[in-house]
């Protein structure tokens, strides 16, 4: 991961990165104070430029510094919306796969840098050891998995902290889509994005969480014979079971009446604290209520009150506030304490979750 680019990598970063933007070579040489010569030189690898120069140009296109000084990690798998174009600026999908993996290498980096100084320590890997083909086996995963985590079929008060401790380091910042994740030997990150509701966000990280466990059988087993939407839907079956048990939904599904059901199944997406769609999929998996009545709760969302209600007006943040997993936050503050990262770098590390005003504080007590 020390590895640096050469100045024509440098350069095709750039152009990369300029493409993913939207911009053209004159349109950042506005931004950055160069001529739009300098710009295609440095793209073509013609031109170095010193630290200053490429911070304004990190800045601009709104990238890490550290995005165009090293490459992307060599992954065992990645789940990120990779474009059939093989140029980043040809179409709107292609520009926001660069984008999201560009932040997920960064995760990536982050993470890595705390386990390097020896203040974070990767709980390891969980891959579920059967063969999961179709939707009923990724339900059978995820009750396999909170069984191994010891979760039984309470909700889950902090998504972030269950994907730690099954091996994946997940963070919630501002993408182009809804979230990515990689492994990158015995290192697994994700990325959610922060533009999503919290119920949204939960779902995404248990996604994420899913590629993660279902790994090699789900790539190799299913994705032979399946298309990328059928494999897709494996993984939100995964992900539904894993954060709302169908055994809980059940018992809504055996209320007397549908205006009955659809109170209770508020009340259970509030105190599990799922999507609304979510929900509604589950109770679908059941088998026991018909196609208009699902129908009509999909149309018929909950508004933000009821769900608030439903929890007796009790604040649920998770990964609304929290945008790191709880060891890695540790771990931040155990580097920043032992003078391995100035409170500036701990607050990048931590993505904004407390200020710099904060971080000096707690490292003087």
């Amino acid at each position: 991961m020390g590895e640096e680019l050469s100045w024509t990598r440098i350069g095709e970063r750039v152009r990369e990165s300029r493409s993913a933007a939207g911009l053209s070579q004159q349109a950042l040489a506005d931004r950055v104070g160069l001529e739009r010569s300098m710009i295609s030189k440095l793209e073509k690898g013609d031109r170095r430029i010193d630290a200053v120069e490429l911070t304004r140009i990190a800045r601009a296109l709104d990238y890490p510094l550290s995005h165009f000084l090293h490459p992307v990690p060599e992954v065992v798998s990645r789940r990120a919306a990779i474009a059939d174009s093989s140029e980043v600026g040809d179409s709107a999908a292609a520009r926001s796969a660069y984008r999201t993996e560009a932040l997920l290498s960064e995760w990536l980096r982050d993470v890595r840098q705390l386990i390097r100084a020896g203040v974070l320590h990767p709980e390891p890997i969980r891959r579920c050891p059967g063969r999961v083909t179709d939707a009923e086996q990724a339900g059978q995963a995820a009750r396999w998995l909170r069984g191994e985590l010891e979760l039984g079929e309470e909700p889950i008060d902090s998504v972030a902290d269950v994907c730690e401790r099954a091996g994946q380091f997940v963070t919630v910042i501002p993408l182009p889509s809804d979230g990515a994740s990689l492994v990158d030997g015995e290192v697994a990150v994700a990325v959610v994005g922060a533009r999503q509701d919290p119920g949204r966000r939960r779902s995404t990280a248990a996604h994420e969480l899913g590629h993660l466990v279902l790994g090699d059988e789900f790539s190799s087993d299913l994705g032979v014979h399946a298309s990328r939407e059928e494999r897709e839907q494996v993984v939100e079956a995964f992900a539904a079971e894993f954060l709302l048990p169908r055994s809980r939904v059940q018992a809504v599904a055996e209320e007397d009446d549908a205006q009955a059901r659809r109170h209770a199944l508020v009340r259970l997406a509030a105190v599990y604290r799922v999507s609304w769609s979510l929900a509604v999929a589950q109770l679908r998996r059941t088998g026991m209520v018909d196609s208009d009545e699902l129908r009509a709760l999909r149309v018929r969302r909950p508004t933000d009150v009821e769900f608030r209600d439903a929890l007796g007006w009790k604040p649920q943040p998770d990964l609304a506030s929290v945008r790191v997993p709880p060891r890695y936050a540790s771990a931040v503050m155990a580097a920043l304490r032992a003078e391995q990262i100035t409170p500036v770098r701990a607050v990048e590390l931590m993505r904004g979750q407390v200020s710099i005003e904060e971080l000096t504080e707690e490292a003087a007590d």
